[in-house]
Formats: C-alpha cells, structure tokens, sequence
C-alpha cells in the first residue's frame, strides 16, 4: 500500500514540478491576499499584528482552494480518472497518494505566507514548536478534506463555483482552532494553543478515515 501511494503522490508532484502552479500562481495570489489586507487596515501595525494569525489562516484556506482545484483538474481530462481505476491501485491509496502530494504543496504555500507576514506585518513567533505544529496538523486537515471534496464533485462541470462553497464552510472548524493555535504561538492571545492543535490532529484524522473509507465509491460514482 505504502508503494501505491508513494506511486500517486509522485505522480502529482511531478506534474506540479512541471506546471510549477503553486510556486508562480497559488503562492503569489497569496501574497498579494496579505498586501491588500494591509491595505485595508491602513496598514495599523498593531492591528496587523494583532489580526495576523486569522488573516493568515483566511488566505491560506482561499489558496487551498486554488490548490484543490488542481488537484482535481490533474484526474479529470482524457479519462485519467477512469485509468486510475483500471490500475488496480486501491481507491484508499490513491486518496492518500493524492491528499499527500497536495499537503505537501499547500505546506511549500504556507510556508511561504509564513515568512510574508513576518516581513510585511512584523509578526513575531514566541513559541515556534507550537506554531510549526499547528501548522502542520492544520494543513493535514486541509488536504484530506479538500482532496475528499474534490473526489466528490469529480467531473462536475460547476466544480470550480461549487468546490468553495462546499469546502469553505468544512474548514470553519480549521480556521477557528489553527487561528487560535498561532495566536497563542505569536503571543497575540491568551489561550492553550495545545488544545486547540489537538483539534486540529482529530480534524486531519476524523477527514483521513472519511477519504479511506468512501474515495473508491466517489471515483466510480463521478
């Protein structure tokens, strides 16, 4: 299994390597997300760094979309979809394969945004292995959800308007506990941020067994 999933998640890497889309596009629309929030508040440096751990978990969840649409988009011309099935790969591997290549693509766009809020908003880290936890346990979450989503809507043709409205509102509970989380690790707020990150990890886990468990009947059903 191990193999298998390693097999998909180099695919679609390899396919990023190439299309380098979350380097030039997901990464860039990020950063310019956090510009125009600057903007917006005037650029209040106390207000910026008072909000940074909320706009940042904001503009990562919008990146992800761009991200998860790719995603999608890789399986869906040409009967790749369909030749997927007929590989004999296991429906449970190739969801693993595929939430793992795109966590690791939205994890290069995290850290990315990570060193452009602390440039542009003068964010500072208080508490780094709580940050860099919670950073990875929310964008687990992330990839298993937006790559279980992306299976569910497969070849719809509305899937680029229908994919944020579903997604969005199921990664509320992300955005809630990861803000929270970063806000203790950069000293924003008072709070126990190691809670709020072992939300995050049953997030990841609970949408983890969802895609194992369902990613074979979403493949044949779109």
């Amino acid at each position: 299994m191990l193999a298998e999933v390693l097999l998909i998640a180099g695919k679609d890497l390899r396919i990023e390597k190439r299309s380098k889309i979350a380097l030039n596009q997901v990464a860039p629309f990020a950063i310019l997300i956090v510009i125009l929030f600057g903007f917006a508040l005037n650029a209040d440096r106390p207000a910026l760094t008072t909000f940074t751990p909320g706009l940042y978990w904001v503009t990562i969840l919008l990146a992800s979309v761009l991200a998860v649409h790719r995603s999608v988009a890789v399986e869906a011309g040409e009967g790749a979809r369909e030749g997927l099935l007929l590989t004999g790969i296991r429906p449970s591997s190739i969801f693993l394969g595929k939430a793992a290549a795109l966590i690791a693509q939205i994890l290069l766009v995290a850290v990315v945004l990570l060193g452009a809020v602390i440039i542009f908003y003068d964010a500072r880290i208080d508490n780094g292995v709580l940050l860099v936890t919670s950073l990875i346990a929310a964008v687990l979450g992330v990839g298993a959800a937006g790559t279980l989503y992306g299976a569910l809507l497969g070849a719809q043709r509305a899937r680029e308007t229908v994919l944020p409205i579903l997604l969005l509102p199921v990664l509320a509970p992300v955005l809630i506990a990861a803000t929270r989380a970063f806000g203790d690790a950069m000293g924003t707020v008072a709070t126990d941020g190691w809670a709020w990150t072992s939300l995050l990890f049953s997030f990841a886990a609970l949408y983890i067994a969802l895609g194992i468990a369902s990613h074979g009947v979403l493949m044949e059903e779109n």
